[in-house]
């Protein structure tokens, strides 16, 4: 997917912009998600294919499902349509996302959880998360009953695994070792 990054960047750094122009983070990173969200549907996956449907009627279809869209971000939904650029949304709210968090200073962590967390739990990780890298910690939890109990913490390319599974697997290891 090099491609679908190389053709998304261009568009969540012009987002960004505009997000940062209108100090607007927040509802740019909703309205992108949205966007995301309608493209990403299985009626729309066939709309977006079809020749016989203009580039700006699909815009509107779109839009249509967003009601609180701003007229800036409806202008570059009409680019993204013109362009045949809808299928990257996925990929430009994400890289959207990396910008925001980079630029607020915030990590985003994606904690997998043998079991629901409830929200003291969530608190406790996120804490200790923000107290160990400096920063503050988006955390978004992931239910894994595969990891059999405890919990996998993954920030960027750093990954804590004090899942069961996860010792089994190491355990495993020393033993063929």
């Amino acid at each position: 997917m090099a491609e679908l990054r190389t053709i998304a960047r261009p568009y969540a750094e012009a987002a960004f912009g505009l997000a940062k122009d209108e100090n607007a983070f927040g509802p740019w990173s909703d309205a992108l998600s949205a966007m995301a969200a309608v493209v990403a549907a299985p009626e729309m996956k066939m709309l977006i294919g079809n020749p016989a449907l203009a580039p700006a009627r699909l815009a509107e279809l779109i839009a249509s499902a967003i009601p609180a869209l701003s007229k800036s971000q409806k202008d570059m939904l009409n680019v993204l349509a013109e362009n045949e650029r809808l299928v990257a949304l996925t990929e430009i709210s994400a890289m959207y996302e990396s910008l925001r968090n980079e630029a607020e200073r915030v990590l985003s962590a994606t904690v997998s959880s043998a079991y629901p967390m409830t929200d003291a739990q969530i608190a406790d990780v996120t804490g200790l998360l923000e107290k160990k890298h400096g920063k503050k910690v988006k955390v978004s939890v992931v239910v894994d009953p595969d990891l059999i109990g405890g919990v996998s913490i993954a920030i960027g390319d750093e990954v804590m695994d004090a899942s069961v599974r996860g010792k089994l697997a190491r355990m495993q290891s020393a033993l063929t070792n």
